[in-house]
């Protein structure tokens, strides 16, 4: 460290087949990604950078903006390079976001701010399948991680599966679904990006018209029965969707 500003120790080796801007960002990231920087840490500049360690200022240049594009750093005029808050990576796959977060090492919390239960009118039953005048829940909850808003979370299900507002503030909609010997199956889901509303930008403490990951996903279960229909939003500036594309 250099005052207020993180300068990394690297060893150059400039004989390897590996370009130097490569063999300067990837030590950065792997401090980043293992969280020994912490989020806000400054980095410095790329004038300094490529005189402390020898460089051309474009080879620096070129080794933050990896950083930059990697999603790892943000760079601000009138304050410099900083580590960026850490992207929560989703996998596309049938699991719950308080599992997701939980493995990527956050501690999430949840906070309901709507628990209702209602009779089905025509869009509810054409959303999960059933006759109109069932009794359904419609939850709206926030999730955060370390304390962070991350996502706002809208879901509906009958109202004989649906977990206590107690159950889903101390654990996932799915595991509450799990608890009830439901068995799930399958989803369809769908995944967009749109900007907040002014309610939505202060609830996720984000400014107005930021940018939203968005997903819509109807759950089956064994028999083939939807049991939930989820209608979410995740701030984009710290939320990616995971996919694994195979070749046809």
């Amino acid at each position: 460290m250099t005052g207020d500003v993180f300068a990394p120790s690297i060893n150059l080796d400039r004989n390897s087949p590996v370009p130097l801007y490569f063999q300067i960002a990837e030590p950065i990231a792997q401090l980043i990604l293992s969280r020994q920087l912490e989020t806000g840490t400054r980095i410095e500049d790329e004038l300094s950078m490529a005189k402390r360690l020898k460089v051309s200022r474009p080879t620096a240049r070129r080794a933050l903006q990896r950083l930059v594009d990697q999603g790892l750093v943000v760079r601000r005029r009138g304050v410099g390079t900083q580590v960026a808050p850490q992207l929560i990576h989703r996998p596309s796959e049938l699991t719950s976001l308080l599992g997701d977060l939980a493995q990527s090492g956050f501690h999430a919390t949840t906070q309901v701010l709507d628990y209702t239960q209602r009779l089905a009118d025509a869009a509810d039953a054409a959303l999960l399948g059933i006759p109109e005048d069932t009794p359904v829940i419609e939850t709206r909850r926030l999730r955060l991680a370390d304390g962070e808003p991350i996502a706002l979370m809208r879901n509906l299900l009958p109202a004989r599966l649906s977990p206590s507002r107690d159950e889903l503030e101390a654990t996932g909609l799915y595991e509450g679904l799990r608890q009830r010997n439901v068995q799930l199956l399958s989803a369809r889901q769908s995944i967009g990006a749109r900007n907040a509303t002014p309610d939505e930008a202060r609830l996720l403490r984000m400014k107005r018209g930021a940018s939203l990951l968005t997903m819509r996903r109807t759950t089956i279960d064994d028999a083939g029965a939807i049991v939930e229909y989820g209608d979410h939003i995740y701030r984009a500036d710290r939320y990616t969707f995971d996919s694994t594309v195979f070749a046809s």
